[in-house]
């Protein structure tokens, strides 16, 4: 364990929130970009592409941190980030658009594994579970911030947005003032490494984070069709609702380390995937506006019981020497999430349809995933 200033504090949560920006933070300019650049392919795969591009990349990075050290490979994916994310604006050939998104995705997972592992360097025990979870709250405060920020920048002129990628270079000097520069070590790393039952947790873990972000996201691809369609909303409307989801998550996500505390991870995981159940229900019946806010608050203790916590179990059923490898699946959990989650209309053109089987999905993961954890605990 390393000391570690507030500012430094403050630094690991600012690169935290820019994993979720790297994709949405040009949603609100979308329809400008298409207007001006006339791609060939589906204008949404320049929001998932990042994504794929995490998927791919996340066992090398995982390597790359036992062999860099957290501080580096912080360093090397913070400026290609800065650099790859500016340059989406003023690409015009679609192959090397594409492309560009994709390694920016490589980008991303390199910042999100080293800072993660900077965290598990800098804390322990409840003081790590703590910061996880402000790491958490980090992450969905940027969702909000930067997609409103997007917005605003994307109705003076569709490329502003993409300029919002130069905040890693802001995040780049932070880090090279107030973190430690030392090699990361694992708090576990003075223990063997345990073998079978590890490595079923690890697997689990992945699993979990993979199911979880795929039904967080499913509202996320679906509500801002959805909602004008059933409810009339504006844009502006969807957005803010949108947000509120955030926000719920962002309070829960503070809160998740008392539940943890009381019930245990298992079980906590467990009951964040019967709040999911609950969000999809309510939507896949409800006919009134109002009604919606309880989908808002369910879908957000969704994810701040989930995704916050399984990073945090990942830290801490790790050694050093898997640390780097179970980082970077737990990334790929997270992100192909994201990515499965675009594919949740082919379900269905009813919306009602696919918001029940998400619920009923969501009730059987959780299910599975209790007697899981349940086994592997007594492992």
């Amino acid at each position: 364990m390393k000391k570690i200033s507030n500012i430094g504090i403050f630094t690991l949560l600012l690169v935290s929130s820019l994993t979720i920006m790297v994709g949405t933070v040009i949603a609100p300019s979308l329809s400008g970009i298409v207007t001006h650049k006339n791609l060939s392919f589906s204008p949404s795969w320049l929001i998932t592409l990042p994504s794929l591009g995490v998927v791919v990349f996340a066992p090398l990075i995982g390597r790359l941190l036992a062999q860099l050290g957290a501080i580096k490979l912080l360093i090397f994916g913070l400026i290609p980030y800065a650099i790859l994310g500016l340059l989406g604006a003023f690409i015009a050939n679609d192959y090397l658009l594409i492309l560009d998104r994709f390694l920016l995705g490589g980008a991303t997972v390199a910042v999100q594994v080293a800072v993660t592992a900077c965290i598990a360097d800098c804390f322990i025990g409840q003081a790590r579970i703590k910061m996880i979870a402000w790491q958490g709250m980090a992450i969905e405060l940027g969702g909000v911030v930067f997609l409103a920020i997007g917005g605003i920048l994307g109705e003076l002129h569709w490329q502003y947005p993409f300029y919002i990628y130069l905040l890693a270079l802001l995040c780049l000097g932070l880090v090279a003032k107030t973190l430690p520069q030392a090699k990361t070590t694992s708090q576990n790393s003075e223990q063997e490494v345990k073998g079978k039952p590890e490595k079923l947790k690890v697997r689990l873990i992945f699993c979990a984070s993979l199911l979880a972000m795929m039904l967080f996201f499913v509202g996320f691809v679906t509500l801002p069709l959805y909602l004008p369609k059933a409810f009339g909303f504006t844009e502006s409307q969807t957005g803010y609702l949108m947000a509120f989801i955030s926000v719920v998550a962002i309070l829960t996500a503070s809160q998740m380390p008392k539940m943890v505390k009381t019930f245990g991870d298992g079980k906590t995981v467990t009951l964040g995937f019967m709040f999911f159940m609950f969000g999809y229900l309510v939507l896949s019946f409800t006919t009134s506006v109002w009604f919606l806010g309880f989908t808002v608050l369910f879908i957000g203790i969704g994810f701040g019981f989930t995704i916050p916590l399984l990073n945090h179990m990942m830290l801490e059923v790790s050694t050093a020497k898997t640390q780097g490898r179970n980082l970077g699946l737990f990334s790929m959990g997270v992100f192909g999430g994201q990515f499965l989650s675009t594919f949740i209309n082919y379900i269905s053109k009813d919306y009602n349809s696919i918001y029940g089987t998400a619920a009923v999905l969501a009730l059987l993961f959780g299910i599975l995933l209790f007697a899981l954890f349940k086994n592997v605990s007594k492992a």
